[in-house]
């Protein structure tokens, strides 16, 4: 599986949405909150706009077609896009591997991760091929 990280052209316009969302949620609410509080705000974002999501659907992880745990994810949107949200000081490897584990052996293929913990909304997406 490797990384697209341009990939411009897949699910363009419910990313520019979602994105819309994000920006809206982090101008109102500033760089000072926990993730639980931004997750609470998206989801009413999401909401207002129309915008299907599930939240924190539960991804199998599997060993020999058994399952034998699971992900959780923040949100996955229309079907198509995870989007993970963060609240931290700056994104990390550790958090790049998490999003990765989301998408390993699931039909997913767009990742949006949201950091919000800074005084400039951080969003990287990634395709997973």
């Amino acid at each position: 599986m490797s990384t697209d990280r341009n990939g411009d052209g897949l699910y363009k316009d419910l990313t520019y949405k979602v994105i819309g969302v994000l920006y809206e949620v982090h101008n109102e609410l500033g760089p000072v909150h926990k993730e639980n509080i931004y997750h609470k705000a998206v989801a009413i974002e999401l909401k207002n706009r129309n915008i299907n999501f599930e939240e924190e659907k539960s991804l199998p992880v599997k060993y020999k077609d058994r399952k034998i745990g699971a992900y959780r994810p923040d949100f996955i949107i229309e079907s198509k896009v995870i989007l993970e949200l963060k609240s931290v000081p700056m994104i990390t490897k550790v958090m790049f591997d998490q999003i990765f584990y989301y998408v390993k052996g699931t039909n997913y293929k767009l990742v949006l991760l949201a950091n919000f913990g800074t005084s400039k909304l951080t969003i990287k997406r990634r395709i997973y091929t």
